[in-house]
Protein backbone atom coordinates (compact mmCIF):
# COMPACT_ATOMS: atom_id res chain seq x y z
CA UNK A 1 0.00 0.00 0.00
CA UNK A 2 1.06 3.37 -0.55
CA UNK A 3 1.43 5.49 2.49
CA UNK A 4 -1.07 8.15 3.14
CA UNK A 5 -0.24 11.10 1.83
CA UNK A 6 2.30 10.39 -0.89
CA UNK A 7 -0.14 11.12 -3.56
CA UNK A 8 -0.92 14.55 -2.20
CA UNK A 9 2.65 15.24 -2.12
CA UNK A 10 3.26 13.97 -5.75
CA UNK A 11 0.94 16.22 -7.25
CA UNK A 12 2.69 19.46 -4.86
CA UNK A 13 4.64 19.90 -8.16
CA UNK A 14 1.48 20.86 -10.16
CA UNK A 15 1.77 24.32 -8.37
CA UNK A 16 5.31 24.59 -9.23
CA UNK A 17 4.90 26.64 -12.69
CA UNK A 18 8.68 24.93 -14.23
CA UNK A 19 7.67 21.89 -12.81
CA UNK A 20 7.55 18.88 -15.82
CA UNK A 21 4.59 18.18 -14.26
CA UNK A 22 3.14 21.71 -14.61
CA UNK A 23 4.37 21.83 -18.38
CA UNK A 24 2.27 18.86 -18.76
CA UNK A 25 -1.00 19.26 -17.76
CA UNK A 26 -0.92 22.80 -19.47
CA UNK A 27 -0.60 20.54 -22.57
CA UNK A 28 -3.30 18.21 -21.08
CA UNK A 29 -6.09 21.24 -21.22
CA UNK A 30 -5.21 22.39 -24.11
CA UNK A 31 -6.03 18.88 -25.76
CA UNK A 32 -8.92 18.34 -23.76
CA UNK A 33 -10.59 21.62 -24.35
CA UNK A 34 -9.81 20.78 -28.17
CA UNK A 35 -11.86 17.31 -27.33
CA UNK A 36 -14.63 18.84 -26.02
CA UNK A 37 -14.93 21.58 -28.46
CA UNK A 38 -14.45 19.37 -31.53
CA UNK A 39 -17.13 16.28 -29.85
CA UNK A 40 -20.65 15.82 -31.37
CA UNK A 41 -23.69 18.62 -30.42
CA UNK A 42 -25.41 17.48 -27.25
CA UNK A 43 -24.51 15.96 -24.02
CA UNK A 44 -20.76 14.91 -23.92
CA UNK A 45 -20.00 12.21 -21.83
CA UNK A 46 -16.28 12.61 -20.41
CA UNK A 47 -14.42 9.58 -17.78
CA UNK A 48 -11.35 10.43 -15.90
CA UNK A 49 -8.85 7.55 -15.15
CA UNK A 50 -6.40 8.24 -11.52
CA UNK A 51 -7.69 11.51 -11.79
CA UNK A 52 -5.69 12.74 -8.81
CA UNK A 53 -7.28 16.32 -7.67
CA UNK A 54 -9.25 16.63 -11.37
CA UNK A 55 -6.73 19.82 -11.88
CA UNK A 56 -7.16 18.95 -15.86
CA UNK A 57 -10.76 18.01 -16.30
CA UNK A 58 -12.47 20.47 -13.64
CA UNK A 59 -9.89 23.35 -14.41
CA UNK A 60 -10.98 23.33 -18.51
CA UNK A 61 -14.44 22.54 -17.87
CA UNK A 62 -15.20 25.65 -15.36
CA UNK A 63 -14.35 27.77 -18.20
CA UNK A 64 -15.36 25.96 -21.17
CA UNK A 65 -18.40 27.03 -23.26
CA UNK A 66 -19.48 23.72 -23.38
CA UNK A 67 -19.25 23.19 -19.90
CA UNK A 68 -23.02 22.47 -19.04
CA UNK A 69 -23.07 19.89 -21.82
CA UNK A 70 -20.54 17.66 -19.96
CA UNK A 71 -21.14 14.78 -17.77
CA UNK A 72 -18.01 13.84 -16.27
CA UNK A 73 -16.81 10.88 -13.62
CA UNK A 74 -13.56 11.38 -12.80
CA UNK A 75 -12.44 8.09 -10.60
CA UNK A 76 -9.50 8.70 -7.67
CA UNK A 77 -8.49 5.62 -4.90
CA UNK A 78 -6.51 8.46 -2.73
CA UNK A 79 -9.28 9.56 -0.15
CA UNK A 80 -7.20 13.18 -0.02
CA UNK A 81 -7.16 14.12 -3.09
CA UNK A 82 -10.91 12.60 -4.28
CA UNK A 83 -11.68 15.34 -1.23
CA UNK A 84 -9.52 18.17 -3.24
CA UNK A 85 -11.26 17.11 -6.87
CA UNK A 86 -14.98 17.26 -5.30
CA UNK A 87 -14.18 20.60 -3.73
CA UNK A 88 -12.82 21.92 -7.07
CA UNK A 89 -15.66 20.93 -8.71
CA UNK A 90 -18.06 22.58 -5.81
CA UNK A 91 -15.56 26.16 -6.65
CA UNK A 92 -16.45 25.76 -10.05
CA UNK A 93 -20.28 25.12 -9.00
CA UNK A 94 -20.08 21.93 -11.87
CA UNK A 95 -22.41 20.38 -10.35
CA UNK A 96 -22.39 17.57 -13.33
CA UNK A 97 -18.60 16.17 -12.33
CA UNK A 98 -19.03 13.50 -10.40
CA UNK A 99 -15.47 12.57 -8.23
CA UNK A 100 -15.90 8.36 -7.47
CA UNK A 101 -13.21 7.68 -4.69
CA UNK A 102 -12.63 3.92 -5.93
CA UNK A 103 -10.42 1.71 -7.92
CA UNK A 104 -9.70 3.19 -11.21
CA UNK A 105 -8.49 0.34 -12.63
CA UNK A 106 -11.60 -1.52 -12.99
CA UNK A 107 -14.12 -1.29 -15.94
CA UNK A 108 -16.87 -1.27 -13.05
CA UNK A 109 -15.66 2.27 -11.68
CA UNK A 110 -17.04 3.74 -14.68
CA UNK A 111 -20.31 1.52 -15.34
CA UNK A 112 -23.36 4.53 -15.89
CA UNK A 113 -20.68 6.83 -17.01
CA UNK A 114 -19.82 5.07 -20.75
CA UNK A 115 -19.55 4.91 -23.38
CA UNK A 116 -17.77 8.11 -23.18
CA UNK A 117 -16.77 10.50 -25.98
CA UNK A 118 -13.56 11.83 -24.07
CA UNK A 119 -11.36 9.33 -22.30
CA UNK A 120 -8.53 10.43 -20.10
CA UNK A 121 -6.13 8.49 -19.46
CA UNK A 122 -3.17 10.73 -17.70
CA UNK A 123 -0.48 9.38 -15.35
CA UNK A 124 -0.99 6.12 -15.77
CA UNK A 125 0.88 4.59 -18.52
CA UNK A 126 4.13 5.39 -16.63
CA UNK A 127 2.97 3.45 -13.42
CA UNK A 128 2.11 0.23 -14.87
CA UNK A 129 3.65 -2.63 -16.70
CA UNK A 130 4.37 -2.60 -20.83
CA UNK A 131 1.59 -5.53 -21.34
CA UNK A 132 -1.02 -3.52 -18.67
CA UNK A 133 -0.41 -0.67 -21.16
CA UNK A 134 -0.96 -2.86 -23.86
CA UNK A 135 -4.24 -4.24 -22.36
CA UNK A 136 -5.70 -0.86 -21.08
CA UNK A 137 -5.05 0.78 -24.70
CA UNK A 138 -7.03 -2.78 -26.28
CA UNK A 139 -9.97 -2.43 -23.71
CA UNK A 140 -10.82 1.46 -24.06
CA UNK A 141 -13.29 0.77 -27.60
CA UNK A 142 -15.06 -0.69 -24.86
CA UNK A 143 -15.65 2.46 -22.89
CA UNK A 144 -16.22 4.39 -26.08
CA UNK A 145 -18.06 6.05 -28.43
CA UNK A 146 -17.65 6.22 -31.87
CA UNK A 147 -15.11 9.08 -32.78
CA UNK A 148 -14.58 9.15 -29.28
CA UNK A 149 -11.34 11.05 -27.88
CA UNK A 150 -8.42 9.39 -25.57
CA UNK A 151 -5.99 11.75 -24.38
CA UNK A 152 -3.01 9.71 -22.96
CA UNK A 153 0.39 10.63 -20.70
CA UNK A 154 3.76 8.88 -20.41
CA UNK A 155 7.42 9.61 -20.18
CA UNK A 156 9.89 8.67 -22.80
CA UNK A 157 12.75 7.97 -20.61
CA UNK A 158 14.66 5.02 -21.43
CA UNK A 159 13.31 2.63 -22.52
CA UNK A 160 10.66 4.91 -24.32
CA UNK A 161 7.80 2.96 -24.76
CA UNK A 162 5.56 5.75 -26.51
CA UNK A 163 6.21 4.11 -30.08
CA UNK A 164 4.59 1.32 -28.98
CA UNK A 165 1.57 2.75 -27.53
CA UNK A 166 1.42 4.75 -30.59
CA UNK A 167 1.19 1.38 -32.56
CA UNK A 168 -1.07 -0.13 -29.94
CA UNK A 169 -3.40 2.77 -30.41
CA UNK A 170 -3.12 1.80 -33.91
CA UNK A 171 -3.95 -1.43 -33.68
CA UNK A 172 -7.01 -0.68 -31.12
CA UNK A 173 -8.51 1.40 -33.93
CA UNK A 174 -8.01 4.61 -33.37
CA UNK A 175 -6.31 7.71 -35.23
CA UNK A 176 -3.97 9.98 -33.44
CA UNK A 177 -4.52 13.39 -33.83
CA UNK A 178 -1.43 14.62 -31.79
CA UNK A 179 1.70 13.63 -29.76
CA UNK A 180 3.15 16.42 -27.58
CA UNK A 181 6.12 16.68 -26.42
CA UNK A 182 8.56 19.47 -25.02
CA UNK A 183 12.08 20.34 -25.69
CA UNK A 184 14.38 19.20 -22.28
CA UNK A 185 11.47 17.59 -20.61
CA UNK A 186 10.69 13.72 -20.81
CA UNK A 187 7.01 13.99 -20.96
CA UNK A 188 4.63 13.25 -24.26
CA UNK A 189 0.68 13.73 -24.06
CA UNK A 190 -1.22 11.45 -27.00
CA UNK A 191 -4.30 12.17 -28.44
CA UNK A 192 -5.99 9.86 -30.34
CA UNK A 193 -9.75 9.44 -32.19
CA UNK A 194 -11.55 6.32 -32.89
CA UNK A 195 -12.39 5.20 -36.12
CA UNK A 196 -12.58 1.47 -35.62
CA UNK A 197 -15.80 -0.46 -34.18
CA UNK A 198 -16.52 0.09 -30.66
CA UNK A 199 -17.01 -2.84 -28.26
CA UNK A 200 -19.49 -4.31 -26.16
CA UNK A 201 -18.82 -3.10 -22.49
CA UNK A 202 -17.94 -5.45 -19.72
CA UNK A 203 -17.98 -5.05 -16.09
CA UNK A 204 -15.38 -6.43 -13.24
CA UNK A 205 -12.44 -6.70 -15.97
CA UNK A 206 -9.40 -5.23 -14.58
CA UNK A 207 -7.01 -3.42 -17.08
CA UNK A 208 -4.13 -2.31 -14.85
CA UNK A 209 -2.55 -2.73 -11.61
CA UNK A 210 0.02 -0.04 -10.33
CA UNK A 211 3.70 -1.63 -10.67
CA UNK A 212 5.54 -0.78 -6.37
CA UNK A 213 4.26 1.12 -3.87
CA UNK A 214 3.97 4.04 -5.80
CA UNK A 215 6.61 6.15 -4.40
CA UNK A 216 8.89 5.24 -7.32
CA UNK A 217 6.24 6.92 -9.57
CA UNK A 218 6.81 8.12 -13.04
CA UNK A 219 4.91 10.59 -15.55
Amino acid sequence: MVQEGHWVGWHNAYTDPSSSLSRRLAVVRHRLSDAIDHAPEGPVRLISMCAGQGRDVIDVLAGHPRRDDVTARLVELDPHLAVDARARAANAELTNVDVVEGDASTTSAYEGAVPAQVLMVCGVFGNISDSDVRTTVFELPRLSTPGATVIWTRHRRDPDLTPAIRSWFREAGYDEIAFDTEEGRSFAVGTHRLIGAVSPFRAEHRMFGFVGDGTAARF
